[in-house]
């Protein structure tokens, strides 16, 4: 920040204590006699992906027009395609394009944007491009640059809320960071003891130290993660509060000096301290603590001038006590559940408010009605540590929107997740009138959520909302790892799954010979050729299908009219009747898919069967499965580089270093190579003793999941 900046937003703090003016006058005085606000035409969406597009249909539903910017990587995303008018900014790396903020005021300057709507990541909580937008005369649409300065800094921020008199956990905020004086600090305030980096943010920096034996590992290990994410090592110290629920206010300010809560979501379910699915209202408050959460947060936003979307979040106990923990100076992830128990579209409050406009409505005309979920449909795989992934959404195939089910995304059937950014695909958001109908209609939403290409965590995220403790609101942060056997049971796939996928698979195989000689009939086809594909009296099928390494064969006979007998691994045979197969249409090139349905053993269930080269992926009532047909080993490629225990790319990713050289001498464990996938670093190491014969890649080079990065070979 340059000096004069600094000095006006001093001389600002100092008016305002010697006029002695309330913060309502403070706010209407500073906003009209430093910058008269304007109703918005254009607006500019510094972002991407999901968020870019949301705010595009609010803008073009209230008539304003958008202003689109793009990475190389994007050039053919949605958001580009939604927009007015859309303009290249730089490379694929984020530091070269979305973070370049000299780019985006550049841009809103040529297309003659009168604001910049920021999203969320990115420039959303970034004082210099507050403060830049300011000076180019261009509406920051967000609060204003103090208040994100003041709870950016979460020392900073803690003592402005205990001074507002917003409760906050025990700790230590001081300036002081000898670890002498931390190791004190953390005596006295008692173990266990959560330790933050002070600038941090996504967990990044965090450690939790149970006794006073693991303090200094942690200290040093959230410093050291600290500095290479923020370029920061200053640390605050928490009481830990144990099976915390994480609780946030959803607030509102505009410049008039009004301030409101829109009541609170409940996101205490999370994986890396990230949010995996969120619900509002929050299950099992009273009517006393939701008010009293609620006034804190807007005592929180009135503390720093607050103006437009905030999010002031709290740890709260197992007694309902609640404390401040931080503010989102920005819209969140999760807003969509707030707008739809409250009939708001807090997209559309932020342009208006932005635009000079008072807050549309008062407290006490805010109401909940309903409840709502929200699930993060993430491209990674949960069985692998939720180890994020990226590729091209082959098939994509979702429920139906309406007005109470809101599918919100920056992605079509086509189009790639990214390797440089965040992996999630969507977001699932459904209403209903009460928290169990809500639920049931989330479960069902994601068993018609198909998405083929890439691993997903659909199958967990059902696995979830099935769980009995989550039904039933006992949330708290430590939710998985609490129940990490009954959310990640042994992997098993049902026989009338296999049979299921078997029985489309030879719809497919005789429609297609159909189609090769017309008019006529397979004399081997158990189909006819009607629409309907009801089975016929034809003899026994064999079909062989592998579930990872497990290779299952599934023999098909029929013994009566529309009646078969299945047996899969020369099990006992199970008895299928009123075979119904329909084809769903074109599903996209290479695709065929079709809906099976039957009875099996008495038991009617139905399936969505995708076909797609030598892969099927079958959708059924507990989840995605994908299987593949065996290849014989005579026509396998003998084409791979490395041998058995090369070391692979975990994941889709671009290299960012490697440590290693031709000829180096390794052991079991190095660190071969480092790799950036959707913001996080992995290192992939030696996986035994041998010597560097040949380094494939170089930094900067995009791999996919499994590809040899290093081919190692014996030391003698």
């Amino acid at each position: 920040m340059s000096n004069l900046a600094s000095g006006n937003l001093n001389l600002t703090r100092v008016l305002r204590k010697t006029l002695r003016l309330p913060s309502t006058h403070w706010t209407r005085w500073y906003s009209n006699g430093l910058k008269e606000a304007q109703p918005i035409e254009k607006v500019l969406i510094a972002n991407r992906g999901e968020i870019a597009c949301r705010v595009m249909r609010t803008a073009q539903r209230l008539g304003i027009r958008s202003v689109a910017v793009y990475s190389e990587a994007d050039r053919n995303s949605l958001h580009v395609a939604m927009a007015d008018e859309a303009y290249h900014i730089g490379p694929a790396s984020a530091s070269e394009s979305y973070l370049r903020q000299d780019k985006i005021l550049d841009v809103a300057k040529k297309s003659g944007a009168q604001a910049i709507h920021p999203g969320y990541g990115f420039l959303s909580e970034n004082v210099e491009f507050a403060e830049a937008c300011e000076r180019e005369n261009i509406t920051f649409v967000g609060p204003p640059a103090s208040a994100i300065r003041d709870m950016g800094i979460k020392s900073t921020s803690k003592h402005i809320m205990s001074a507002a008199g917003v409760p906050i956990i025990e700790g230590y905020h001081g300036e002081e960071q000898s670890v002498e004086k931390l190791r004190s600090e953390a005596q006295r305030i008692g173990y266990p003891i959560m330790i933050k980096a002070v600038r941090g943010g996504g967990g990044k920096g965090m450690r939790i130290a149970m006794t006073e034996s693991e303090f200094d590992a942690q200290l040093e290990s959230a410093k050291t993660e600290a500095m290479k994410a923020f370029g920061d090592q200053v640390m605050l110290l928490e009481k830990y509060v144990v099976n915390p629920r994480h609780v946030e206010v959803q607030v509102f300010g505009d410049r008039h000096g009004n301030h409101v809560y829109l009541f609170e979501r409940d996101c205490s379910v999370q994986r890396r301290h990230q949010k995996i699915i969120e619900e509002a209202p929050a299950p099992g408050l009273t009517d006393e603590v939701r008010r009293s959460i609620g006034e804190a947060a807007v005592r929180a936003a009135k503390a720093v001038d607050y103006v437009g979307a905030g999010t002031v979040e709290f740890i709260m106990d197992e007694n309902f006590k609640f404390y401040f923990m931080e503010m989102n100076t920005r819209l969140q992830v999760e807003h969509p559940v707030t707008e739809m128990i409250t009939g708001t579209d807090l997209v559309e409050w932020q342009l208006r408010v932005a635009g000079g406009e008072q807050i549309p409505l008062k407290q006490e005309e805010i109401k909940v009605k309903g409840h709502s979920f929200e699930c993060r449909i993430y491209a990674e795989d949960p069985d692998s540590d939720f180890m994020p992934g990226a590729g091209p959404l082959l098939h994509l195939a979702t429920p139906s929107p309406s007005d109470d089910l809101r599918i919100e995304t920056g992605v079509r059937q086509g189009d790639e997740v990214s390797v440089h950014y965040d992996p999630m695909i969507a977001k699932l958001v459904v209403w209903s009138g009460n928290r169990n109908s809500a639920l049931q209609r989330t479960l069902a939403a994601l068993r018609d959520y198909h998405v083929v290409g890439l691993s997903t965590n659909i199958r967990f995220l059902m696995a979830l909302a099935s769980h009995q403790a989550f039904q039933a609101g006992n949330v708290n942060t430590d939710f998985i790892p609490n129940h990490q056997a009954e959310l990640f049971p042994p992997r098993s796939l049902s026989h009338h799954v296999l049979c299921q996928a078997a029985l489309a698979m030879i719809a497919s195989l005789n429609a297609r010979n159909r189609n090769r000689s017309p008019g006529r009939k397979d004399a081997f086809s158990p189909f006819t050729q009607n629409s309907g594909m009801r089975i016929n009296s034809h003899p026994m099928y064999t079909i062989k299908l592998a579930d990872g390494d497990k290779v299952h064969t599934v023999t098909i006979s029929e013994t009566a009219a529309n009646t078969f007998s299945i047996s899969v691994d020369d099990q006992a045979p199970v008895t299928i009747k009123d075979v119904r197969l329909s084809a769903n249409g074109d599903a996209g090139r290479n695709n065929e898919k079709m809906t099976v349905r039957c009875s099996i053993n008495g038991s009617t269930s139905s399936s969505t069967v995708l076909m797609r080269d030598n892969s099927v992926h079958i959708f059924s009532v507990d989840g995605g499965h994908e299987l593949s047909i065996p290849v014989p080993n005579f026509l396998k490629s003998s084409a791979g580089a490395g041998s058995i225990d090369d070391p692979v790319a975990p994941m889709p990713g671009v290299v960012e270093r490697v440590s290693i050289e031709p000829g180096s001498s390794v052991k079991k464990g190095d660190a071969l190579v480092v790799m950036i996938a959707m913001k996080m670093e992995y290192v992939i190491r030696a996986a035994r003793d041998g010597v560097v014969e040949k380094v494939f890649y170089k930094p900067g080079d995009t791999v996919s999941k499994g590809t040899v990065l290093v081919h190692l070979k014996e030391e003698n």
